[in-house]
């Protein structure tokens, strides 16, 4: 059996979509866009939503958007992938890097407080494999310092903190549809959503240029659009979005039951959270011997993230994480996607046990 480790998910209605784009000679700027919008925005329940080129684009525009700059801080996890933080210090702005919490992952409230100073502008709470951030001390201590919140969500669409979906829930919310995403566009893109109406606007100009017309750039902006061919595809996807949510779930929970005995540790779920398992991440202090093994019965495995940020070289910074440090050197993901088959899973979780027992 040969599993790889992610699958995009393409059907008869997503080519009939893509193939409507290219008939229409519509290309840019047309309904599928607007209406991609206008659902995403929907779902999350959030006032606004602006599709942007990629998940990258929209932390960039954001954080433009707030006005983040040369000497301002921002507070970001150091195990995340790059793009959370890149964009801080393509701005001109200092990272400052905080440990995160053992169990979810995520960036830790207490140690987020202690790196705050009276320069730091933002925080960057990343809704890491698909569980939230706790996000109630975080608002609190935003609010408190008034600095703002921006969530990146880019692996956790559908997530839920205390029954709300992730996203609008801090000052500005950031995702993307790059193809391993929960949903995606089958190629790069992102949307931004938030509730404030000025910072929507602001996003959107930036996005396409600076323009409030055609021929008038009231802003310095870029070229950071989604085409239309993506939108449309996006607009099927998330069609399907809750129903592969309830896939992924049902699969992280044949994978817990299986493995609750091995020595290793299986996702944790708290209690305020839904978690939508963009990842399923285990960990063991026999990370490479298992990834080893599996591969050689045909299981694709990943190390998200291998290098932690602060180890970097284009963001480096000293600073002192052990949580960070030790889980890195122990996490191993293994394949999770809504078209996995119960009987693959099985498989999986039957070849980890084999690992384990075979000294015992």
């Amino acid at each position: 059996m040969r599993i790889p480790f992610s699958k995009m998910y393409v059907d008869d209605e997503i080519a009939a979509a893509a193939l409507n784009v290219l008939r229409s000679g519509r290309y840019i700027k047309g309904d599928n866009v607007r209406c991609f919008e206008e659902e995403f925005a929907k779902f999350c329940n959030a006032e606004h939503a602006v599709a942007v080129s990629s998940g990258t684009a929209a932390l960039l525009l954001s954080l433009k958007a707030l006005d983040v700059g040369h000497g301002d801080e921002v507070i970001v996890p150091a195990h995340t992938f790059i793009a959370s933080a890149s964009p801080v210090k393509f701005l001109g702005a200092e990272i400052v890097f905080a440990d995160i919490d053992p169990q979810t992952y995520t960036i830790d409230c207490e140690d987020v407080e202690r790196k705050m100073s009276s320069r730091t502008k933002a925080v960057i709470p990343v809704h890491l494999y698909g569980h939230p951030c706790d996000l109630g001390p975080l608002m609190s201590l935003a609010q408190d310092a008034d600095i703002q919140l921006i969530e990146d969500a880019c692996q956790a669409h559908g997530a839920e903190y205390r029954n709300q979906r992730v996203g609008p829930l801090g000052t500005v919310g950031c995702f993307s549809f790059f193809p391993s995403k929960n949903m995606t566009v089958l190629g790069d893109g992102g949307m931004v959503v938030t509730n404030d109406d000025t910072l929507a606007q602001q996003i959107s100009m930036l996005r396409d240029h600076g323009r409030t017309t055609k021929y008038l750039h009231e802003i310095l902006g870029l070229n950071f659009r989604l085409s239309e061919l993506h939108a449309a595809i996006g607009r099927v996807q998330l069609k399907h979005l809750t129903d592969w949510t309830d896939r992924r779930r049902h699969l992280a929970t044949l994978y817990t039951k299986q493995l609750s005995e091995l020595e290793l540790i299986t996702p944790a779920e708290m209690d305020w959270a839904k978690h939508v398992y963009h990842l399923y991440v285990i960990q063991t202090e026999y990370r490479d011997a298992l990834a080893h093994y599996l591969s050689e019965r045909g299981v694709e495995t990943g190390i998200h993230y291998p290098i932690p940020l602060h180890h970097q070289p284009c963001v480096e910074r000293d600073s002192i994480l052990p949580v960070t440090e030790k889980t890195v050197e122990r996490i191993l993901s293994l394949p999770i996607y809504p078209q996995l088959s119960p009987e693959e899973a099985k498989w999986i979780c039957s070849c980890t046990i084999d690992f384990f027992e075979r000294d015992s």
